[in-house]
């Protein structure tokens, strides 16, 4: 067997995992920072991934500096993505295929995100998978972001099922942690982000994609 034990409900972080936004949220924040003459480094944009926005934040005002205006680059952001949104934003490899075979096998799976439910229904919802999810743990209803293990063991409640039997799926520094720290089996899929030897520790396999998961479900 692949995993240490058989799972009894995957949880799944979205951005990145499931839908291709990491990217697309990226190329947003490329624009947005080209209007202001500034520049939005990749190394910076990686620091971002995984956190909630008073965290990433922080990384912005320390990058752009003191007096940073956040509300009018938040506004230039979501813009910027709202249009690449509207032209349809990718499934990630084997995120359909990977509901199909948990479908088959009746077992429960949510998403724990650090994005909102309206980010969720915009981001899976042309997709048809809002609705194959048992518990949709969003930014709306945490108090403490990732890497904090709120949103996991809030998924894993909401579930009903023991967080230690539980299979995280995730693509962040920041989710693993989460994940980890919640006691759950935790798989990294990297997307933006490389699995560090820390990734290495706190997981129980490293993906390469959802396909690959999907052959461990049975």
């Amino acid at each position: 067997m692949a995993l240490p034990r058989p799972p009894k409900a995957v949880v799944f972080d979205m951005d990145g995992l499931l839908v291709d936004t990491e990217t697309v949220v990226f190329r947003a924040m490329q624009r947005a920072a080209g209007l202001i003459g500034g520049e939005m480094p990749f190394a910076t944009f990686q620091r971002m991934v995984g956190l909630q926005h008073a965290a990433s934040d922080l990384i912005l005002v320390e990058h752009f500096g003191a007096g940073f205006d956040l509300d009018a680059w938040s506004l230039a952001v979501s813009g910027h993505f709202r249009e690449e949104l509207a032209a349809g934003i990718a499934l990630k490899a084997g995120a359909a295929e990977i509901l199909d075979a948990l479908d088959d096998i009746g077992m429960p799976r949510a998403i724990a995100t650090s994005s909102s439910l309206e980010s969720v229904r915009a981001s899976l919802g042309p997709h048809s998978l809002v609705d194959r999810f048992h518990a949709l743990i969003t930014r709306d209803v945490q108090t403490n972001g990732k890497p904090h293990p709120e949103p996991f063991l809030k998924a894993a409640h909401a579930l009903g099922v023991d967080p230690a039997d539980c299979l995280a799926l995730e693509d962040s520094h920041n989710g693993v942690r989460a994940a980890a720290a919640a006691g759950m089996m935790t798989v990294m899929v990297p997307d933006m982000l490389d699995p560090t030897e820390e990734m290495h520790t706190l997981c129980v396999r490293i993906a390469r994609d959802l396909h690959e998961v999907r052959g461990w479900l049975g």
